[in-house]
């Protein structure tokens, strides 16, 4: 599945990079978009944050009627995004692609914007993390990474220093009494090399990051971080299932800043809803393992982002890395 949205990726990309910035109809009465709209990720190429955003984009072009693209800002968790975000107008021309990563930096008070700063406009997938490691290594089940823990900390990878895959890891590294070594990588691409070449021991990542060296017998999921398991993986246990309370997901979504007119706003969460329904975008859910109830408009998706933020300051307060 990843190797097809791959090749399908870079079709986009090459496509995108010979439509013009002009000329394209608006969409509605207001006369937004006027100009191609920007989507500022925060993710490398091929990660599950990217190619969440370019999939979004594919059928979100035809309904405003308008260019779109994407535009990476990578580093710092997600604050580069933000502060170039925050210097562009509030007229819905320019949209950020968070994740709880973005809400985790704001919890720490560290970045360029805060959570009174944006306003929800739809979400796009929720991805909860998996617990993979290597098909040869010697842990078999959840319970001999942790007992090999608790002798030694485990080298476990994830994207970047205060991300949700390290917020997670240290929370369950907490809550099933072990250790770990946590090992900060840009992407998950980089992340599946160091676990297949055995330069981490364990990683905790979204099923399609690792779909494809899982289907071709170099890697073992574990577990999941989820409250139920996930029905592409109905043979893996969750951590709650173990006694473990971590439950974390790569929830994923769009914003723009407050003070965006309402009629944009309409406007956008039209036109994402509408191509997250159409075939193109459903295909890519259940390729992820996931289905239609990752997807939720505005009024959800805002009231999520703020209990989101707040369950994430209450762990970092747990973690003693806030105040």
């Amino acid at each position: 599945m990843k190797k097809t949205l791959n090749l399908l990726l870079s079709a986009i990309l090459v496509v995108t990079s010979f439509i013009g910035l002009g000329n394209i109809a608006v969409a509605d009465g207001h006369g937004f978009p006027s100009k191609p709209i920007e989507v500022v990720t925060h993710a490398g190429l091929g990660g599950g944050t990217d190619t969440t955003a370019r999939m979004l984009l594919i059928r979100t072009r035809k309904n405003l009627k308008n260019n779109a693209y994407i535009t990476p800002k990578r580093g710092d968790a997600g604050n580069k995004a933000m502060a170039y975000v925050k210097s562009k107008p509030r007229d819905g021309h320019t949209v950020l692609a968070i994740t709880p990563t973005h809400l985790f930096r704001m919890a720490r008070g560290q970045a360029e914007l805060t959570i009174d700063d944006f306003v929800g406009v739809a979400r796009t997938t929720v991805d909860p993390i998996v617990i993979f490691v290597n098909a040869k290594s010697p842990y078999k089940t959840i319970e001999d990474l942790i007992k090999a823990g608790q002798k030694k900390p485990i080298k476990y990878g994830g994207t970047n220093v205060g991300s949700v895959d390290h917020i997670s890891g240290l929370i369950f590294a907490r809550e099933a009494k072990t250790k770990i070594a946590f090992v900060p990588f840009e992407g998950g691409g980089a992340i599946m090399t160091s676990l297949v070449g055995n330069q981490i021991e364990a990683a905790g990542l979204n099923l399609d990051e690792g779909k494809d060296q899982l289907d071709a017998g170099e890697l073992r999921v574990l577990a999941v971080m989820a409250d139920e398991r996930m029905s592409a993986l109905p043979d893996t246990p969750t951590l709650k299932e173990k006694g473990i309370n971590a439950s974390f997901a790569t929830v994923r979504g769009v914003v723009v800043l407050k003070g965006t007119p309402q009629k944009t706003i309409d406007t956008l969460e039209k036109g994402f809803l509408k191509a997250m329904k159409h075939p193109v975008y459903q295909n890519y859910l259940q390729g992820a393992g996931l289905d239609a109830s990752s997807v939720a408009g505005a009024k959800a998706w805002d009231a999520e982002i703020k209990s989101i933020y707040k369950e994430a300051r209450a762990a970092l307060v747990s973690l003693g890395l806030a105040k």
